[in-house]
């Protein structure tokens, strides 16, 4: 064989090659050269013949640098191709794949087509260095912990707003929710857990980062600090009272499987959403309701335990008056309430120094005492004391000490003897 020959051959046909030549000297058997190479005797005994008739060729398979039988034709690897260049340009291979079968009809291969791709310059494979961290095992039950995190991104690319993406994972099932807004803050936080918990129920514990959503950045009182606690987040205090336990991760790595949901859905459903033109808030979250069931089925996973350990919302509970934001106020003599620069008249007679402003997700508000609601009206300006006319008052008479008041006989610039300290 040539070198050209010899470079091209694998270190399997080359450890072959060494092995039956040992077997052709005598110094191996043929038996004993199948057992090393984890053929049958039967294979080994083939190759020496081939050997001995066209030399160390005899030992590549007769298939290899042929083009395979199974091959597709031409045409459809240019249809294909040209397909992907104008259609889904900055798909990933698998994901093109599943679009030409389910929009196109054609049914490929992800390896083929990552292969063609490849070879056609319109994929590049990278492979990423990873940084070692240490395996959490995921829980044992559904609801027993929930990931949630928004993320911003460019998700209607260019064709919308810049928008946030609310989303929750299941740490046992991988089962994702989510939801569209303008901005990650309180009140579409609230939102979405209140539409979670309605579909799903009350989890155990919600695992979070450190954002001021969902972690007061105030500093401790000396209340929280006689009782060894912590500020609390509005959001926080909505948890509580739904008895939910809160975990603050220490860092985006810690919540993986969230962060790593983000990065799958910023390639899926960004070009999902392309496909249809969505372009608003309102279409992306209706197509959210088609395309999450989708999603879920294919790559949720079953718990290691059996059981869903989400709680049904108790009977009589007003989600609105706990997802909310509240703020205690005082109520003044005259039984008004001052909040956001804006004046309110409490109707109901009701004996209480302080009362609670709660602003609702719908942007509605209430005001209450002891959980019970208050009627009130707003009114434009706080009403005024009613004063004595200025005829009224009366004249201070002015005090003129006695005669023989100590002040008369103090001397100024020194003390009299009365009053010198012995």
């Amino acid at each position: 064989m040539t070198g050209e020959d010899i470079i091209m051959l694998s270190q399997r046909e080359l450890k072959r090659i060494h092995l039956i030549h040992k077997v052709l000297d005598g110094t191996l058997k043929q038996v004993e050269a199948a057992g090393i190479v984890l053929l049958s005797d039967r294979q080994i005994r083939r190759m020496v013949k081939r050997v001995r008739v066209e030399g160390d060729k005899g030992v590549v398979h007769k298939s290899k640098g042929k083009p395979s039988n199974r091959r597709l034709p031409k045409k459809i690897k240019d249809k294909v191709i040209r397909r992907y260049r104008e259609k889904y340009k900055g798909f990933g291979p698998t994901l093109a794949s599943e679009k030409l079968l389910e929009i196109d009809g054609i049914k490929i291969s992800d390896e083929t087509l990552r292969w063609w791709l490849i070879g056609s310059g319109d994929w590049k494979k990278v492979r990423k260095g990873r940084a070692h961290r240490e395996w959490r095992p995921r829980k044992d039950y559904f609801g027993e912990m929930i990931q949630m995190d928004g993320s911003h991104h460019d998700w209607f690319e260019g064709r919308g707003p810049k928008c946030v993406f609310m989303g929750y994972i299941d740490d046992a099932t991988g089962e994702t929710f989510g939801r569209f807004y303008i901005y990650e803050g309180t009140m579409p936080a609230m939102d979405s857990f209140q539409r979670y918990i309605k579909k799903y129920g009350i989890p155990m514990s919600v695992y979070l980062d450190k954002h001021s959503t969902y972690k007061s950045t105030a500093k401790p009182s000396i209340e929280d600090e006689l009782n060894n606690t912590g500020p609390l987040s509005e959001f926080e205090r909505a948890l509580k009272e739904l008895q939910v336990k809160v975990i603050h991760a220490n860092s985006p790595q810690a919540k993986g499987r969230i962060e790593r949901l983000f990065k799958t859905l910023q390639d899926r459903l960004v070009k999902e959403m392309r496909l249809r033109g969505i372009k608003t808030i309102e279409e992306a979250n209706k197509f959210l309701g088609e395309y999450l069931p989708i999603y879920n089925k294919r790559f949720s996973i079953k718990p290691k335990e059996r059981g869903d350990l989400h709680r049904d919302i108790p009977k009589g509970i007003k989600l609105d008056n706990i997802l909310c934001l509240k703020t205690e106020r005082v109520l003044r003599n005259d039984f008004t309430v001052a909040y956001n620069r804006k004046f309110y008249q409490i109707k109901d007679k009701v004996k209480a120094t302080k009362v609670m402003v709660l602003e609702k997700i719908d942007g509605s508000m209430a005001i209450t005492h002891k959980g019970v609601n208050l009627k009130f009206v707003e009114i434009m300006a706080r009403p005024q004391k009613e004063r004595k006319p200025p005829d009224t008052y009366t004249v201070r008479k002015t005090y003129t000490p006695p005669v023989d008041h100590p002040w008369r006989n103090f001397e100024f610039g020194r003390q009299s003897k009365k009053y010198e300290h012995k």
